[in-house]
C-alpha cells in the first residue's frame, strides 16, 4: 500500500495505558464507559510488550525532529512508576536522533513527592483536572477537591510544569468570574477549559453516549450535566472580561491565543478551532486506534497497532476523509456565517443540530460562540493591528 506521508507535519496518538479505569468516577465523564468495549481483563491494562510495540512504531512514523508522547485515561497514575521508568527507557532505546517530550493528564489524586521528583527529573508537563472552587469542583468530581489541591501544591513544590484543564457544565457555567479569579489565585498560568457536551443513547454494544454518527434525536438526549449554548457565550465573555483587564501575555487562555491565532491566519494549535482534524488519535490499551480521543466508537476504530503500521492507520483515505468530513460537512449557516474563520464548526462531535436551512451539521454551541466572537471582535483587530505592526497585543490592556 503506497501511503503520502505529509513531511513536516506531527502525528500525535494519545496513550492510555490504564484504559478507562479511574480512581474517580465524575459523572459527566466519557471515558468510563469504554470499558464497555474491552470487557476482558488482559485488554484493559497496557501490557510492557505492547508499549514497546507503541512506542517504536510511534516513533517509526514521525517525520518531525520533535516528538511528544500524551499519557492519558482513565488514570494514568494507576500505572506504577516503574512503568513510565520502563517507557522512558523505551523511548531513548527507538528514538534515533529525536528530541522526546512527555506529557501526562491526571486528576491530581495521587501524586505523592516521588511521583512528582520522577515528574520533574523528567521535564513531563503534567495537566491537572480541576474545575475551579471546591463547590464547583466535588459537586461532579466526587469531593476529591482537597486531594487535588495537594497534589497541586507538590507539583509547585518541585517545579514541575503544570497546567490546569477544566470542564465547563451546567453548573460552573454561570460563575466564569469565580472560575477564573480562582485559577489565578492557585498560581495556574496556563488554563485550558473543554466544554461538556454529551447525549444520552441506548446503543447495541452497550454504550449510553451516542457517537457524532447518531444524528436522529429520536431517542437521544443532552445530558443533563452539559452546558447550554447560551450558558457557553456567557461564560466565555465573562471570563475573556476578566482576562483582558491585566493577564495577557501573563494567564494563558487556550480558548483565548486559538482564537487571536485564527484572526491572524495562523494555525489556533488545537483541533477543535481548525478547519481539519484527524491528526490526533487515540489508542485504547489493547493497541485499537480510534480516529480521535472523542470517537472512541466502534465505527471510528481505525485497525490494532499489532497488525498494523501507524502511518497505515493514520495517513491512510479513512483518516484523511475523517479530517477532510470537518470542513466537507458544514452546513450552509456556517459557510455563511461572518466567523467561520475563527471556529471552523468547533469540534464535530458537538455537530449534531439542524441549521436555519434545516441542513444538518450545526454545533450545539453555535450560539454561544458567536456570542463570543461578536464579544472580543474589535479586541481581536486591535491586537492583530499590534502584531502586524511589530507591536505586543498586550497593548490592549492599556486603552
Amino acid at each position: 500500500m503506497n501511503i503520502a506521508i505529509p513531511f513536516g507535519s506531527p502525528l500525535y496518538v494519545m496513550l492510555k495505558p490504564i484504559g478507562s479505569h479511574c480512581n474517580l468516577a465524575c459523572r459527566y465523564c466519557y471515558y468510563l464507559e469504554k470499558s464497555h468495549l474491552y470487557p476482558e481483563k488482559d485488554q484493559q491494562t497496557l501490557s510492557e510488550e505492547l508499549l514497546e510495540t507503541f512506542i517504536r512504531k510511534y516513533l517509526e512514523a514521525q517525520t518531525m525532529p520533535q516528538v511528544l508522547f500524551t499519557w492519558h485515561g482513565g488514570e494514568p497514575l494507576l500505572r506504577p512508576l516503574s512503568f513510565y521508568r520502563k517507557a522512558l527507557a523505551l523511548q531513548q532505546k527507538y528514538a534515533r536522533g529525536r528530541q522526546i517530550d512527555n506529557c501526562l493528564q491526571t486528576n491530581g489524586t495521587l501524586l505523592t513527592d516521588e511521583w512528582c521528583e520522577f515528574l520533574h527529573e523528567n521535564h513531563f508537563l503534567v495537566g491537572i483536572s480541576i474545575d475551579g472552587p471546591q463547590a464547583f469542583h466535588d459537586a461532579y468530581r466526587n469531593s476529591s477537591f482537597e486531594k487535588v489541591m495537594r497534589g497541586i501544591r507538590l507539583l509547585q513544590k518541585h517545579g514541575v510544569e503544570w497546567n490546569a484543564m477544566a470542564t465547563v457544565n451546567h453548573l460552573n457555567a454561570d460563575h466564569p468570574k469565580e472560575f477564573y479569579r480562582f485559577f489565578k489565585e492557585i498560581g495556574c498560568q496556563y488554563l485550558q477549559f473543554t466544554p461538556v457536551v454529551e447525549r444520552i443513547a441506548l446503543r447495541p454494544d452497550g454504550l449510553t453516549l451516542a457517537s457524532a454518527q447518531q444524528q436522529d434525536p429520536i431517542g437521544i438526549s443532552v445530558a443533563d450535566f452539559s452546558v447550554t449554548p447560551e450558558q457557553w457565550g456567557r461564560f466565555l465573555c465573562g471570563v475573556y472580561d476578566e482576562w483582558v483587564k491585566e493577564d495577557i501575555g501573563q494567564v494563558f487562555v487556550q480558548l483565548f491565543d486559538a482564537t487571536l491565532a485564527n484572526w491572524v491566519g495562523e494555525s489556533p494549535g488545537i483541533c477543535s478551532m481548525s478547519p481539519t482534524c484527524g491528526r490526533a488519535a487515540a489508542m485504547e490499551s489493547n493497541g485499537d486506534i480510534y480516529c480521535c480521543d472523542h470517537f472512541v466508537f466502534p465505527e471510528y476504530r481505525l485497525g490494532n497497532i499489532r497488525q498494523q503500521s501507524l502511518t497505515e492507520m493514520l495517513y491512510g483515505e479513512r483518516q484523511q476523509q475523517f479530517g477532510r468530513d470537518k470542513s466537507a460537512s458544514l452546513p450552509r449557516q456556517c459557510r455563511e456565517c461572518l466567523f467561520l474563520f475563527a471556529c471552523h464548526g468547533e469540534c464535530p462531535k458537538n455537530r449534531f443540530l439542524r441549521d436555519s436551512y434545516g441542513e444538518p451539521g450545526l454545533n450545539y454551541l453555535c450560539k454561544g460562540y458567536k456570542q463570543f466572537f461578536a464579544h472580543v471582535a474589535a479586541d481581536m483587530d486591535f491586537m492583530k493591528a499590534e502584531l502586524d505592526a511589530g507591536r505586543s497585543p498586550a497593548n490592549l490592556m492599556y486603552l
